[in-house]
């Protein structure tokens, strides 16, 4: 595995993969890497000969009170994991690489509406720095093929829509989210959480199951006072297991929206706070 910091030098490798006619697979992320990411890269390998891995932890999607400064970090065991998976270029670009001069006059890649929804309105700036990081990114790998874990459902419909809006020639690949054996989503954050912590945390996706078969067994969407009425069902139920819910919806998949009667191709939308983790989750579910 190659492993580089200048973006020279990740071009060259690039560059060399494309000369053997190889096509281009992309996993970005932000290192404390597990299971999930793993399975990204994997999908990576099954659509493109030739694959770059990135980590970097972005500052620009961090709010002024969260954990950029204690985000956990495990570089040794990430190299590790990523060269016994075969992956061709480990890219490891720092901040002035990222983002040359100062952070507040950097140009802002930003997708309007469907990001100032649910996680949008909770971090207001989040999915600027996220759009921003991810078309540089674009720009540097140039990829064919760029993989996004499904766990963060309203992330990957937004790089979707930036893609699409701004013609970067990238296939965006969603890959089903990881769960340890109770149902958590896997995710770096899960370890601020107690052992105990743990096993409540798997509430939010029995929450979410619960949900969808309500909806299943209606069949259809009635309302969208129907619908408001199992949101404040489920808020309730994650209240009792001590949660703090942020939001939990029942939406549109291909735009977000919030679902109405008709609707049948649903997405339910969760994020909630558990000790100190804030946990997100959701479930693609299909009516008629």
């Amino acid at each position: 595995m190659n492993k580089v910091q200048r973006v020279s030098s990740l071009r060259a490798a690039v560059q060399a993969a494309r000369h053997d006619k190889k096509t281009i697979g992309f996993v970005p992320t932000m290192g404390n890497l597990h299971a999930g990411h793993l399975e990204l890269v994997k999908a990576a390998q099954q659509r493109a000969d030739f694959v770059v891995v990135s980590i970097y932890v972005n500052p620009t999607q961090f709010g002024a009170n969260e954990d950029l400064g204690n985000y956990p970090s495990t570089p040794d065991e990430d190299a590790r994991l990523l060269a016994e998976l075969g992956v061709d270029v480990l890219f490891l670009p720092d901040q002035s690489t990222m983002y040359p001069g100062e952070l507040a006059k950097q140009t802002v890649v930003y997708v309007p509406e469907i990001g100032d929804l649910y996680c949008g309105q909770n971090r207001p700036e989040h999915f600027y720095g996220v759009t921003t990081v991810v078309s540089r990114f674009f720009n540097m790998v140039q990829p064919d093929v760029a993989v996004f874990g499904k766990k963060d459902y309203q992330q990957l419909t937004i790089v979707r829509r930036m893609v699409a809006d701004l013609a970067f020639p990238v296939q965006v690949i969603g890959v089903d989210t990881v769960r340890n054996e109770a149902g958590l989503a896997l995710s770096s954050r899960n370890g601020y959480l107690s052992e105990a912590q743990l096993a409540t945390g798997a509430v939010l996706r029995q929450t979410l199951l619960e949900m969808s078969d309500e909806l299943q067994k209606e069949g259809r969407v009635e309302s969208r006072k129907a619908l408001t009425e199992l949101e404040k069902k489920a808020r309730n139920k994650l209240e009792q297991a001590g949660f703090e819910p942020h939001y939990i919806t029942v939406c549109r998949q291909y735009d977000l929206e919030p679902a109405h009667k008709g609707d049948d191709s649903l997405v339910i939308l969760a994020a909630a706070v558990l000790g100190k983790a804030r946990l997100i989750d959701n479930l693609e579910v299909e009516l008629g």
